[in-house]
């Protein structure tokens, strides 16, 4: 294949399947208007080559493992390549343009991936990305579900998230020890939500993070409450929460 090892502290796994790249970099839709796409993680150019040549985006890689940093740097010189983390990067220097992520994440960060997504939300209109499948159905689960967490309602708050495919260990070197999912997604039209954002944040995962226990004591701890939750909450748990219930939740504490 070439020179570039997979590392287990990175989480990666280079993707083999060309079709499959291609089916990934097909899935950009240009939703929001944008140009500029970040791949996060190419590793070793096996869905970058799909992209680089691109006429109709702005593409920009960035990856963190010098080693596969400089396989690229060696093998495609034109790239726009920043070498560092992601996680770590202050995207508003990239400037105030819309822009879409796309990447066959690493799987020890792709939750924090989403996060970093969210706190961009104004301007990262699109995600294509490969994720751990259990990380890809906690994403985009629905409420009422086991998986229904923290991620699928601060993601739907703002996103439309689809299933595009799901992806075998074998497509892999080395093969992960589960299966992966392919999801998009795409901002939706809520430019803010009718309730204090900060405070919905908060409220989503200090009830999520007591998920056993019924709101009422989840939430009792929460500096905001002044008063007793609405009686329609009160004796809930957290899952059984849609987005749009958690906005009301929030707007109630805000009183």
């Amino acid at each position: 294949m070439n020179s570039v090892r997979p590392k287990k502290h990175f989480g990666q796994h280079f993707l083999k399947e060309d079709a499959i790249a291609q089916r990934i970099a097909e899935a950009l839709t240009h939703h929001g208007g944008y140009r500029r796409v970040l791949e996060i993680g190419p590793g070793t150019g096996a869905l970058t080559k799909h992209l680089m040549h691109r006429a109709d985006i702005d593409l920009t890689c960035i990856e963190l493992d010098a080693e596969a940093a400089a396989h690229l740097s060696a093998h495609h010189p034109d790239l726009k390549l920043i070498e560092g983390d992601f996680l770590r990067l202050d995207l508003r220097k990239l400037g105030t343009d819309a822009f879409a992520i796309i990447g066959n994440f690493p799987y020890n960060i792709s939750t924090q991936i989403v996060f970093q997504v969210l706190e961009h939300r104004d301007r990262c209109t699109e995600v294509v990305g490969m994720f751990q499948k259990e990380v890809a159905d906690r994403i985009r689960a629905p409420h009422g579900s086991k998986t229904y967490g923290i991620t699928s309602v601060l993601a739907q708050a703002f996103y439309d998230v689809e299933l595009l495919f799901h992806v075998e260990p074998g497509s892999f070197i080395p093969p992960p020890k589960v299966r992966s999912s392919v999801i998009r997604m795409r901002r939706n039209s809520t430019a803010q939500l009718p309730c204090d954002e900060a405070l919905f944040f908060r409220v989503v995962k200090m009830a999520f993070n007591q998920r056993r226990k019924t709101l009422s004591n989840a939430l009792k701890q929460l500096p905001e409450l002044k008063g007793p939750l609405p009686a329609a909450y009160a004796g809930q748990r957290a899952e059984q929460l849609s987005v749009a219930d958690f906005i009301t939740l929030t707007q109630a504490v805000q009183g």
